[in-house]
């Protein structure tokens, strides 16, 4: 690849990252290649090589969110973080994990708590929140585990003002990395005990 094509390719990868990462902190998304490649349009680049990888988007993040939202968006987290051990203290039972943008600290305005779960069936969960009175919605979604796919139930539902997304995998999957893509990093995940010192932490 010529000097110049390959200079104007990392500086677009760049504003992609940019434009991707405030797309995420002010519209509330959290799925990191809608953000791309709804940055991607706005930039006008067709050329998908130039896409950023995520990492590169949640280092712009952090940086945006620190910039522009600062004590809000830390405040925002912190309370997201108290839900999400409210929730799973409720869900000990299921050996939950706290999951996604409110583990890293990274959760927007419109953050959603992304929790793992852990049951035989996805209908032993379901009876524990009707019994509680606990609407929900169902629907699926894809991980992987090294090189196999796995087709994941998740709940989704309105734990006291906040919407909480539970991944219900098997038992057996929780001694499993697992990953959102084939060549994605592992997903990181704190468990019930972590998320209490991260509370008590303030952090």
């Amino acid at each position: 690849m010529p000097k110049e094509q390959k200079f104007k390719q990392q500086h677009m990868r760049a504003r992609i990252a940019a434009v991707a990462a405030r797309i995420m902190a002010e519209d509330g998304i959290d799925d990191f290649a809608t953000a791309k490649r709804k940055a991607a349009r706005q930039l006008g680049a067709g050329d998908t090589q130039s896409l950023p990888n995520n990492d590169e988007v949640e280092a712009e993040l952090r940086v945006y969110q620190s910039l522009y939202q600062g004590t809000e968006q830390r405040e925002r987290v912190r309370y997201l973080r108290g839900q999400a051990l409210a929730a799973m203290e409720q869900l000990a039972e299921f050996n939950p994990y706290l999951t996604g943008p409110v583990l890293k600290g990274t959760a927007g305005r419109y953050a959603d708590i992304d929790l793992q779960v852990y049951a035989e069936s996805g209908k032993e969960l379901e009876i524990f929140l009707l019994n509680r009175n606990i609407p929900y919605q169902s629907s699926e979604l894809r991980h992987y585990s090294g090189n196999q796919e796995l087709a994941v139930s998740v709940l989704s539902m309105d734990w006291e003002g906040t919407p909480v997304r539970l991944a219900v995998y098997w038992p057996g999957d929780e001694r499993r990395s697992v990953k959102t893509s084939p060549l994605g990093r592992p997903l990181e995940r704190a468990n019930l005990e972590a998320v209490r010192n991260l509370v008590a932490s303030g952090e």
